[in-house]
């Protein structure tokens, strides 16, 4: 099932994709008015029953994208975890995964605009694999870990490079407002059993700029989950950023930003494709 969080006639809602059209299943399931609470109740599969026998509310395409979990409690990025783009960068390897946060005001949904800064033209695009929690665990075992996502979705985890080397910490350049995306839906985990079998491509006006396939995670989603739910609860709703491959803007010669109106899409074998146009922050 494909789950997504939408606006419609200037209500925020949730619902899934069905036949063309988007089932509101906020406005069907009293007590859950966004995706991150009916997980939180546990309540997917009713929300499976439901869809199965109810028409669209929505045509797909009168709804504005919002972003899949537009009120994480957690956003979790995980930098340097495909070896090509850790050789481009000129790093090494490390041991445990370097991770960072993001925040909810740093991302937008499909088709909605990435907002260049004004402060810097260095904006870089990351196309990545997300997965969004979907039941609560602390210290989360490998082998169990794929039992605690609810479904996965395309990131674009927009960058301001020059801002990210201002310090050793990568937070500066990895948060500013509405430079990422999320989208466009989340497929739920019955549709996606493997996460290590999944294609990906980003492509800039077009052109594929990155090319990758997600068994070539240096650590995979499921010690991902086990290594962060060590350090802190997971709950529903929160989104883990699994990584970008190689072939950065950052890394070519001469670099390669997404200036505005440039088209930047995300696409994942079994998910879909996240596209969005790159705006300039108003002066």
């Amino acid at each position: 099932m494909k789950l997504l969080s939408f606006i419609a006639g200037g209500r925020a809602s949730f619902g899934a994709v069905k036949d063309g059209g988007v089932v509101d299943l906020g406005a069907r399931m009293a007590g859950c008015t966004t995706l991150r609470q009916l997980l939180e109740a546990g309540r997917l599969a009713e929300a499976v029953r439901l869809v199965a026998s109810a028409a669209p509310d929505h045509p797909l395409d009168s709804i504005t994208f919002a972003p899949v979990i537009p009120d994480p409690g957690k956003i979790i990025c995980v930098g340097l975890n495909y070896r090509d783009h850790v050789a481009e960068t000129g790093r090494t390897v490390t041991e445990k995964p370097a991770l960072f946060a993001r925040f909810a005001c740093s991302q937008v949904g499909h088709l909605q605009p990435i907002v260049k800064p004004r402060v810097s033209d260095d904006l870089d695009y990351e196309g990545e694999l997300a997965l969004v929690v979907g039941k609560a665990g602390r210290h989360i075992p490998a082998d169990r870990a794929l039992d605690y996502v609810a479904g996965y979705s395309c990131y674009n985890e927009g960058s301001i490079r020059d801002w990210q080397r201002h310090t050793s910490q990568f937070l500066a350049g990895k948060t500013f407002a509405e430079s990422g995306s999320f989208g466009p839906w989340l497929v739920t985990t019955d549709e996606i059993p493997d996460p290590s079998k999944l294609t990906l491509q980003t492509r800039l006006n077009g052109n594929v700029v990155q090319d990758t396939t997600t068994d070539l995670l240096i650590t995979a989603i499921p010690e991902l989950i086990a290594y962060i739910s060590t350090i802190c609860p997971l709950v529903p709703g929160d989104v883990i950023v699994t990584g970008t491959p190689g072939g950065v803007g950052a890394k070519r010669t001469p670099p390669l930003w997404m200036r505005p109106g440039d088209t930047v899409e995300v696409e994942i074998s079994g998910i879909g494709t996240l596209r969005n146009k790159v705006v300039a922050e108003p002066a």
